[in-house]
């Protein structure tokens, strides 16, 4: 593993022995990178390197646009979506990418909760990635499922991965008891216009098993 910072993230880089091996970013909460590569490579993922970034500003970093809280006693979503990725395709994919071996075959990009929202977000605003991972993504965030349906991706995934917890609909908050629908919808709006798209239904709830979840999401992509 080697460690660099910029634009006051934290970049973690699990590098291939294997030349040209796929690369996959994944923007996290914490610092759950590593979890994340060797527990898929214990579930025999094929070869690839892993760019695990932390530090983000999660409301901000991960958010397409302003929009109240969506619980109690917690901050608002700050929209700083495209200044983060001004960051992550301008300084830390060419930063990351010193550090592997070769020349990445693909890159894919996948994420967990906000991360998961943020990964869609990118197809439509760069075309630096060709496979997606939303893991219990939230697609519940006001106004995504209307932005999906209304545009065009600057390039067209060869295939995305969705999954979610079976219990995270079932909630009082009526902001999130939308996200299975939505996911779901979503899914089917992809693969209605021809991109290889799975949605897996994991039991738990939203904080159940992540980094099981994510790492069964860089594996599908892997396998396709």
């Amino acid at each position: 593993m080697q460690i660099f910072t910029t634009g006051n993230k934290t970049i973690s880089v699990f590098s291939d022995t294997k030349e040209n091996s796929p690369v996959i970013y994944l923007n996290t909460f914490s610092v759950e990178g590593q979890k994340v590569y060797e527990a898929a490579q214990a579930n025999g993922c094929p070869s690839f390197n892993l760019v695990a970034i932390s530090d983000l500003d999660w409301n901000r970093d991960m958010t397409p646009w302003d929009s109240p809280p969506a619980f109690k006693n917690t901050e608002a979503f700050a929209g700083g979506a495209d200044d983060y990725l001004r960051i992550l395709t301008g300084e830390i994919i060419p930063a990351a990418e010193k550090r592997i071996n070769g020349v990445p075959r693909w890159r894919g990009i996948v994420g967990y909760s906000l991360a998961g929202l943020f990964a869609l977000y990118t197809i439509y605003r760069t075309d630096m990635f060709s496979r997606v991972g939303s893991i219990s993504g939230s697609l519940w965030f006001p106004g995504m499922q209307e932005y999906i349906f209304s545009n065009e991706p600057k390039h067209r995934p060869e295939c995305m991965y969705f999954s979610l917890g079976d219990k995270e609909s079932k909630t009082r908050n009526p902001i999130l008891q939308n996200v299975q629908k939505n996911t779901e919808e979503i899914r089917i709006f992809y693969q209605d216009i021809g991109i290889d798209t799975v949605f897996q239904l994991n039991p738990g709830n939203h904080s159940n098993h992540a980094v099981e979840r994510t790492a069964a999401g860089v594996c599908w992509l892997l396998s396709r």
